[in-house]
């Protein structure tokens, strides 16, 4: 058959069984490989989806320009449909997605703009600032938005949910795949679970991103919201695209576990694929160890291809540089607490507290900061060497409320984060670190604990 451009070869990806991941696992574990994708990712879908439904809405016109922030692969199938399409591209990308990710990118004709990872959404830094700011200021330009726009979930609606049921001849009981923007997840499982209502939808979230806590209490806790290394799923919004009604569960899955599968299903199944694949494989093991019968059937889909990752997952110095590697071991911030063995505790103060029974706190506990608390909530911070700034400046301040005066919240970390990662954290503008243990419990990590944790 010959195809008239390479957006026809979309869709129509392999599903292939895991033999040696699977270890110990009953019933029968899947994998969808996506990377067979012209563009190496399911991202190709989607992006052929927005656009073809915008020319239909009359939304771009011939020598248009679109504009997106991307994690990379979403840009690349957007890139694909352009040069097909005759339109022009600009993406906008966070400065922690990998180099290899830019550089394809920029070799298939489009601009890239690399923008700061750690901002809040709504900050004019963010790649989602810039490429709506973009979006207004060029002529005949779109800006698809991946995470509101439903022809992205749409797309795997009607492409990859009805692939999955075809080549599993209906028998699929589980379905698995990362949650970032929710497309591939939310609707493949919304066809899915139209065909078997009792099929299962288990999202792979990652420590630092709202989802998992979200679908299981409906709260946005920002205080889940902090930096993380794994590209292309988890999120600190909550994009349209997510559908929470369709997905029965999420198991969060730390950076090293992720990389590590990664480098697994390369080595032990021949699969080649990105960090993201590697996550989505080992939370499916995590759910299977406990929840797979005989005669089930899990399908996980693998978003996207290796060589995105050449530098980072496959690099064996940058995977020991971060702890990910047995070679070099670093210590965690679950060691820096197994090691206090309950003796020391988290010291608070409430923003209703007076300036002046802060220091008293401070003072009496032998402590140079503490967190600012709002029913049970983390909503600032107080050190001592900002309250003698401030107090030689203004003497009465030591009657105000500490709320009037605090300083933005401590950053909470994973509690398996490694200590190279929590010392680049710590600096000037951080005092201190927060983590919760395995009960929810707080603690608080100061870079006492990280010189004390490396000298022992």
């Amino acid at each position: 058959m010959i195809y008239n451009s390479i957006i026809e070869t979309i869709g129509n990806t392999p599903i292939v069984r895991l033999n040696k991941v699977t270890k110990g696992i009953v019933g029968t574990v899947l994998a969808k490989v996506e990377y067979f994708n012209p563009g190496n990712s399911t991202k190709d879908r989607m992006a052929l989806k927005m656009i073809e439904d915008a020319e239909k809405a009359g939304l771009i016109k011939p020598g248009g320009t679109i504009i997106e922030g991307t994690s990379g692969n979403t840009g690349m199938g957007l890139a694909l449909t352009a040069l097909a399409k005759g339109y022009k591209c600009i993406f906008t990308m966070a400065d922690k997605q990998s180099q290899e990710k830019i550089n394809i990118l920029r070799a298939v004709g489009a601009e890239v703009i690399v923008c700061p990872t750690n901002v809040e959404p709504e900050d004019p830094k963010s790649y989602y600032s810039v490429a709506r700011k973009l979006n207004k200021e060029i002529p005949n330009s779109i800006y698809p938005n991946q995470y509101d726009n439903p022809s992205n979930a749409q797309a795997h609606y009607e492409t990859t949910g009805p692939e999955i049921w075809s080549q599993c001849t209906g028998k699929i009981t589980h379905y698995v795949a990362t949650v970032g923007t929710g497309g591939s997840m939310c609707g493949t499982a919304r066809y899915l679970k139209e065909q078997n209502p009792n099929m299962a939808a288990i999202g792979i979230d990652t420590y630092g991103s709202v989802f998992k806590k979200y679908k299981e209490t409906g709260i946005f806790d920002k205080n889940e919201v902090y930096p993380y290394l794994t590209e292309g799923f988890g999120e600190d919004i909550l994009p349209k695209n997510v559908d929470f009604n369709v997905i029965d569960q999420f198991i969060k899955v730390t950076d090293k576990d992720g990389a590590i599968m990664a480098r697994r299903l390369s080595r032990e199944e021949g699969l080649f694929v990105g960090w993201s694949s590697g996550s989505a494989v080992h939370g499916a093991m995590e759910y299977a160890k406990d929840h797979l019968k005989k005669d089930d059937v899990m399908v996980i889909l693998l978003p996207d291809h290796g060589t995105r990752y050449l530098n980072k997952v496959y690099n064996d110095l940058w995977m020991k540089d971060h702890g990910f590697l047995e070679e070099r071991t670093f210590g965690t911030a679950r060691e820096i607490i197994a090691r206090r063995n309950g003796k020391e505790s988290l010291y608070t103060v409430s923003k209703n507290s007076t300036i002046g029974e802060a220091i008293r706190i401070m003072n009496q506990q032998g402590v140079d900061q503490v967190p600012v608390t709002d029913a049970n909530e983390f909503v600032g911070s107080v050190t001592t060497s900002s309250l003698v700034e401030k107090i030689i400046n203004d003497p009465s301040l030591k009657d105000k409320h500490v709320g009037e005066i605090m300083d933005k919240p401590m950053q909470v970390v994973a509690l398996d984060s490694t200590l190279d990662v929590l010392s680049s954290l710590l600096n000037k503008n951080n005092k201190a670190l927060l983590v919760r243990d395995d009960l929810e419990v707080a603690h608080i990590i100061t870079q006492h604990d990280i010189l004390k944790a490396i000298t022992q």
